[in-house]
Order: C-alpha cells, then structure tokens, then sequence
C-alpha cells in the first residue's frame, strides 16, 4: 500500500474546521469518487482501491488514506489536491 499523510494546522473554531473537512471530502469525493462517513470528528474514506480518514483535532486536520495498485500512479495527483484544498481552506501551510 501506499500512504498519503498530511497534517495541517489551523487556527479555525470547531465548527469551521468540521465545514473545512467536509468541503474537503466532497471535493475529493467528486473528483475522485471516494465515498465518506463522520463518525463523530472522524471522517472515515472509503472506495475500492482506497481508505482512510480526516481527523478534526483542535488545532489541526489529518488526512491519511491508504491507496491501493490501482491507485498508486495518482498518489501525486491526489496528495497535490489534498494540499491545495486545505490551503483554500485554512490557509497555505
């Protein structure tokens, strides 16, 4: 498996951070057909070749997702989205 691993910081309010995550999520999920789940501030990705989660922590986001052979030539593409998506959101790193 291969692993993208991004933590941003952020100084935004609970609530903002939980609206930042899900606007995240449904751009991913959009762009790259990733369903996604909350479980309380855990938001669980889920499709075939990928899974993985978005922490809301206080003070930061986490995204980690697992992808699998198929999904490996777009780790690039989709760890940039990752990035460039938290930037609009919480600012650039």
């Amino acid at each position: 498996m291969s692993t993208i691993d991004v933590h941003r910081s952020h100084s935004l309010d609970h609530d903002h951070a939980r609206e930042a995550a899900e606007t995240l999520a449904r751009d991913l999920s959009r762009q790259f057909d990733v369903d996604y789940e909350w479980e309380g501030d855990v938001m669980r990705f889920k499709r075939s070749g990928v899974k993985g989660h978005l922490d809301v922590l206080p003070d930061s986001l986490h995204v980690r997702l697992e992808l699998g052979l198929m999904l490996r030539p777009f780790k690039s593409r989709i760890e940039k989205e990752i990035h460039s998506q938290l930037d609009q959101l919480t600012g650039p790193a």
